[in-house]
C-alpha cells in the first residue's frame, strides 16, 4: 500500500507464527514488510470463514492490550465468531506516518485473506492513526476513535461516507473531551460522539459500558452492509 507521499510506501512479504507476549488470547504472527518486521495478533475461527475483519492499533506506546482494562483482547475473542481481528503493534509509535502504514498493513493482510468489510479502532494516538488510514482502502468501511488526539486527524472530513463513531472521557486530563468534539467538527456525517461522565483518559471507570457501546455498535454497523 501507499500513501500520497510516494515515498511511504509498504508491501507484506510474509507472514511467519510468532510468540505472543505471555497472556495474550489469539495466535501471535509477524507480518514481514518492505519497511520492518510487524507484530500482531489475529482472532478467528478457523471453522467458520467470514468476510469481515477488525483492525485494532493502541497509543503512543503501542502495545495490543488497548484501554478500559484490554478491552482489545476481551472483544476480538469475543466477537471471532463470524468476525476476524488482527491487533497491530507499531514499528515506532512515535512517527504517526510510520504507524499510519502499520495500519494500512493489517488492513492489506485483512484484504488478503479474503475479508471485504473491514472497521478500524484506535484509541489515544491511534485515533488518530485510524482516522488517517481509513480514506486509503474502500474495504474500510467504519471507523472507532477512542480518546483521540487532534494530531493527524485533521482530514478527519475524508472518513465519510464511512460511519465515524468519537468516545471521550469527560475527566481526560492527558487529551481532554475538547479533541473529540473538535474531530467531531472536522467530520463529515455519518458521526457519532459518545462522552462518558467521570471517565479518564484510559476509560477504564466506563469499561462495562464502553464494552456494550463498541460490541453493539461494530455489529450493528456490519449487519446494515450490503450482502
Amino acid at each position: 500500500m501507499t500513501t500520497e507521499d510516494n515515498d511511504l510506501s509498504i508491501q507484506i512479504q510474509g507472514v511467519v507464527p510468532w510468540q505472543a507476549p505471555e497472556g495474550q488470547a489469539g495466535q501471535g504472527m509477524l507480518l514481514k514488510t518492505t519497511r520492518g518486521d510487524i507484530e500482531a495478533i489475529i482472532h478467528h475461527d478457523q471453522e467458520m470463514p467470514t468476510t469481515k475483519g477488525i483492525v485494532w492499533v493502541w497509543g503512543a506506546r503501542g502495545g495490543f492490550d488497548g484501554p478500559a482494562d484490554g478491552i482489545y483482547g476481551d472483544l476480538a475473542e469475543n466477537l471471532k465468531t463470524g468476525i476476524t481481528s488482527i491487533r497491530v503493534n507499531y514499528r515506532d509509535p512515535r512517527l504517526l506516518q510510520e504507524s499510519v502504514l502499520d495500519a494500512l498493513v493489517g488492513i492489506s493482510f485483512l484484504a488478503g485473506t479474503g475479508h471485504t468489510d473491514i472497521l478500524l479502532v484506535g484509541h489515544s494516538f491511534g485515533g488518530a492513526v485510524v482516522i488517517t488510514a481509513a480514506p486509503f482502502s474502500d474495504k474500510v468501511k467504519a471507523v472507532i476513535a477512542l480518546s483521540s488526539q487532534t494530531f493527524g486527524a485533521r482530514e478527519a472530513g475524508n472518513v465519510s461516507p464511512r460511519p465515524l463513531l468519537l468516545v471521550h472521557g469527560q475527566n481526560d486530563t492527558r487529551l481532554p473531551p475538547s479533541c473529540s468534539e473538535q474531530i467531531f467538527e472536522w467530520a463529515e456525517e455519518p458521526k457519532e460522539l459518545v462522552l462518558y461522565p467521570g471517565a479518564e483518559h484510559g476509560l477504564m471507570e466506563c469499561k462495562d459500558e464502553l464494552r456494550a457501546l463498541l460490541a453493539d455498535w461494530i455489529t450493528n454497523h456490519f449487519d446494515a452492509l450490503p450482502a
